[in-house]
């Protein structure tokens, strides 16, 4: 396939299925009579969450952003998660005339299961990255961090999703400075709360800024500050790095794209009384 050579990218909602997860969890210390108003949740408390990954198309690059969470894993492991597959990555990337072997770069902003699992392909009794013809990248301090697991982060660090893609030789790592450059319109930024060393993809896309959320704001139901995930390993840093990255969004009239919102899946910012919440709401084909 030969894509186009103008510069600036073209980007590609990839849809790879919802999942479910405990609401509490995801809402930390905010009780579930407040966050139920945006998530609510079914009769054992979870939520529905989308694994919203991106496409970009820059020249004669494919950059896949996240790949959601794969399909190898046993039938005991999905059923804590019910995903519905209504939408997978092969699906979504055929719907936008692409194929797995097209992808040139595939992003992971971090190594949790629900981001890197479909990065791995279980064929028989062996476990191959799914796009061979791909460069992976991560950066080393969160390699480190996910190889080496703490007791709390270890469940969501699974060797059979991360340690294939190192042994395939495919593996490069981004330079850990917050605002590095990996394309002429797409930069890094770096946070911590959540998992050590996440990265941000923050895309120049039509003259406007949009950065992909991925779990520093998992859902328009996370802007409010004290919103944290019960699953962030440094709640402080989560609320302050929120706190820094919407203001500066506010500002610069930002797209802030949203990995795990099943409904919303893209928004711009307003202030409230409340504070910094959601201004326009729409998709990333109505850019």
């Amino acid at each position: 396939m030969v894509y186009g050579q103008k510069m600036n990218p073209k980007l590609y909602t990839i849809d790879t299925g919802t999942f479910k997860l405990d609401g509490g969890a995801m809402f930390g210390v905010v009780p579930k009579t407040i966050w139920s108003k945006t998530n609510p949740a079914d009769e054992n408390n979870l939520c529905t969450w989308a694994m919203r990954c991106l496409l970009i198309e820059e020249g004669n690059r494919l950059i896949l952003v996240d790949t959601g969470m794969g399909n190898k894993q046993s039938d005991k492991f999905f059923s804590f998660y019910y995903p519905d597959r209504s939408n997978t990555l092969d699906s979504s990337l055929a719907a936008h005339g692409f194929h797995r072997d097209d992808i040139t770069d595939v992003f992971l902003t971090h190594l949790h299961f629900d981001h890197v699992g479909g990065a791995v392909e279980r064929i028989g009794e062996t476990l191959t990255p799914t796009f061979k013809n791909a460069t992976y990248w991560s950066n080393a301090q969160h390699w480190d961090w996910a190889i080496n697991p703490n007791e709390r982060e270890k469940a969501s660090f699974l060797k059979e999703n991360i340690l294939p893609i190192q042994d395939s030789g495919q593996l490069k790592f981004i330079d850990g400075k917050d605002g590095v450059t990996f394309t002429d319109h797409v930069k890094v930024r770096f946070v911590y709360g959540h998992t050590e060393a996440q990265m941000l993809p923050q895309i120049n896309y039509k003259g406007r800024q949009m950065l992909y959320m991925a779990d520093l704001i998992p859902s328009i139901g996370h802007l409010p500050l004290a919103y944290v995930m019960g699953y962030d390993m440094f709640p402080m840093k989560t609320l302050n790095e929120k706190k820094a990255i919407l203001n500066e969004a506010l500002e610069n009239n930002y797209i802030l794209y949203f990995e795990h919102d099943s409904v919303n899946e893209c928004c711009t910012l307003k202030n409230t009384d409340k504070g910094i919440r959601a201004d326009e709401i729409f998709r990333l084909s109505e850019v």
